[in-house]
């Protein structure tokens, strides 16, 4: 779909150049001279590589059009993880490059979003927040305050996060997935 120079946003996904890109920065520049102009830094999906480009404010440039859907994690071998459509029971795997590291937050029976482009997976959306249990933490200290110091924390599948002081070993805590900050204990 066309869509207006304006109209780019970060996080957007554009066909560009044979090639799919993610847009990292836009800036909208009306300079006293000459016509106005958008500076787009984006990122190939497939090549990895970056680039940076820009557009006047009368051209169009192609939106990606991408299918969403629900798929619940079933388990992973050296290369890829696996899931499940819960209404087909269609099976589908995805390499770990491209899932990275939201791949040890996966847990079985997790329900996820993953964005198809041209019937092959590009992303995986995790929930916003997920349950997981401290494995270890250090003691806390006498005189912290638990507004302003939070200690050092492993998790069961050997992520490392900051928690409040009251948090001990074996709790059950919330995570946020997008910032893989603590929320809450349970």
């Amino acid at each position: 779909m066309k869509i207006n120079v304006s109209e780019i946003r970060v996080g957007m996904l554009l066909e560009y150049k044979n090639d799919l890109w993610e847009v990292l920065k836009t800036q909208h520049v009306k300079p006293g001279k000459g016509g106005a102009f958008a500076q787009v830094e984006m990122k190939s999906i497939n090549k990895n590589t970056k680039l940076n480009e820009r557009f006047r404010s009368s051209e169009t440039v192609e939106k990606a059009s991408l299918e969403e859907s629900k798929y619940n994690y079933l388990y992973e071998d050296e290369n890829n993880y696996f899931f499940m459509e819960p209404k087909s029971f269609e099976q589908i795997e995805i390499k770990k490059d491209i899932v990275g590291e939201k791949g040890k937050l996966l847990t079985e029976n997790l329900e996820v979003s993953i964005s198809f482009y041209n019937d092959s997976a590009i992303s995986l959306e995790l929930p916003n927040q997920i349950t997981c249990k401290i494995k270890i933490t250090d003691a806390s200290l006498k005189g912290q305050t638990v507004s302003s110091s939070y200690k050092p924390a492993t998790l069961e599948n050997g992520m490392n996060i900051q928690v409040p002081p009251f948090i001990e070993s074996g709790d059950d805590i919330i995570l946020d997935t997008r910032k893989l900050e603590y929320i809450k204990k349970i």
